[in-house]
């Protein structure tokens, strides 16, 4: 797309009245475009739209009327989740108009650099901590995009001096063209999404349009353990500065002294090295110190740290940020101790990869809630986790119940639990977590990581995490 000015005296339409779809209405309409407005709910569902009106911004709910994109249409701003074969957006297409979303527009507006992270896991975290760091170091961040603010109402305010740092999704990045971030991290990729992306081919290559735009004075930040993430060096114009849990980089980067070799050595403590291009270390810290438990957030923390260290940030500046941080909500969430019992919220794992690293990262024996949207998957990839006997009991709900349970069967695991659905799907969740709690004794963990979206029960993985803490707090 051009620069939001352009659109001046054409037609906009913008798909879904989400957030951000508020938002970047309001920016284009503000900036002479005609602006329509379009969501499938029906109005009573959508109480955004009077907001909208009331600036002469034009909204139709209820779903998608014929004409609403036409030869006449210059640009359609989709909400990330609406996927490429809805009829509007397959109109489009067909005709030939540009389909972006709010991450294209925001990046025109934008007048501070930006660091762009994405991956399968870890996303919020480390860009949280990214943050986190580079107030440390005395600059001045933003985090916006899937977490804080959306990412055009960030980018008005943004100035020359800041630092944006975006949390970044598969779904967004399909629909950039322009895209460029001064800073971009991949994280790792795991097959998930696939029922938006249809193939792994397209999940991978949307990522990798993070790199798209990139050139020489921009910075690359891959996870070198991760072979897709390698893949991509070939492709990348920027310079790379490469994290490893694994390799020592003796081409400079991010890693562990010493190396990890496999999980019998998790106890071992390491330091966090840096390693400047001319060969010069630097110790970051212990990863005894790290503030958050778990092999994976070693491998945030590093991938956190090399951004911040690419935007500017003093590596002496970043151990403070890297012991004090403890964490987001919904990410391995400490809830509370009951009886003796130890209660986590890890709604935010929608992947089985996410629970797998969840479950690695505790030590106690875990009572692990699981389930959740069913998406195809038969969830053997949970199997290994599952039999390394951490895992004293699974309670499943949602519509993958019978196959999590299934998997649990197969890992040996005796005490396995499937919920049926209540009518409330909060009470189901309750139920579920009373069932824990009679599997649960003193010293254990009761874990909710449930491998799966929410969307067969909730609105959001949010939805969930606050409802499993409510709960656990009322028993």
């Amino acid at each position: 797309m051009n620069h939001p000015e352009h659109y001046r005296g054409q037609d906009v339409v913008v798909l879904g009245l989400a957030r951000s779809g508020v938002e970047v209405a309001k920016v284009m309409f503000k900036l002479g475009a005609n602006v329509i407005v379009n969501d499938k709910k029906d109005r009573s569902e959508c109480p955004e739209a009077s907001e909208l009106e009331a600036l002469g911004i034009s909204v139709v709910c209820g779903g998608h009327p014929d004409g609403l994109i036409h030869k006449g249409t210059s640009l359609v701003i989709k909400n990330p989740g609406i996927p490429y074969t809805a009829p509007p957006v397959q109109t489009a297409l067909d005709l030939g108009i540009e389909v972006v979303t709010e991450v294209e527009v925001a990046y025109w507006l934008c007048k501070a650099p930006m660091i762009g992270i994405t991956g399968s896991n870890g996303k919020t975290t480390t860009t949280t901590w990214t943050g986190k760091m580079l107030e440390a170091a005395g600059l001045s961040p933003i985090v916006a995009g899937n977490i804080g603010i959306p990412l055009t109402e960030a980018s008005l305010k943004a100035t020359p001096d800041d630092y944006m740092v975006v949390e970044l999704s598969s779904f967004q990045l399909k629909g950039t063209q322009a895209f460029r971030p001064r800073v971009a991290c991949l994280l790792n990729v795991v097959e998930t999404h696939l029922d938006y992306h249809k193939t792994m081919e397209d999940y991978v290559a949307s990522k990798a349009k993070l790199f798209a735009n990139q050139q020489d004075a921009d910075t690359a930040i891959l996870n070198w353990d991760d072979p897709v993430c390698r893949e991509l060096v070939p492709y990348i114009q920027a310079q790379l500065l490469p994290f490893s849990m694994t390799e020592r980089l003796p081409q400079g980067g991010i890693y562990v002294e010493p190396p990890y070799a496999d999980k019998e050595d998790d106890s071992l403590d390491r330091q966090v090295i840096y390693r400047k291009p001319n060969g010069e270390t630097v110790m970051l810290v212990h990863t005894s110190e790290i503030g958050l438990p778990g092999r994976f957030n070693v491998e945030n923390a590093l991938a956190a740290a090399a951004c911040a260290i690419a935007a500017g940030a003093e590596p002496a500046k970043l151990a403070e940020p890297l012991r004090s941080f403890r964490g987001v909500e919904h990410r391995l969430e400490f809830v509370e101790e009951k009886n003796g019992v130890v209660y986590y919220n890890n709604s935010k794992a929608t992947n089985s990869k996410a629970t797998a690293m969840a479950i690695g990262a505790l030590s106690a024996p875990i009572v692990l809630i699981a389930g959740g949207l069913d998406r195809g998957s038969d969830y053997m990839d949970l199997l290994p986790s599952l039999q390394d006997k951490k895992v004293k009991a699974v309670v499943a709900l949602g519509q993958t119940k019978d196959k999590i349970a299934q998997v649990a069967k197969l890992a040996g695991i005796s005490s396995v639990i499937a919920v049926d659905n209540e009518e409330d799907a909060a009470d189901t969740l309750r139920r579920a977590i009373r069932e824990a709690e009679g599997l649960a004794n003193k010293g254990d963990v009761v874990l909710l990581s449930p491998a799966c979206a929410s969307w067969d029960m909730f609105a959001s993985y949010e939805e969930r995490g606050r409802i499993f803490k409510e709960a656990v707090h009322n028993l």
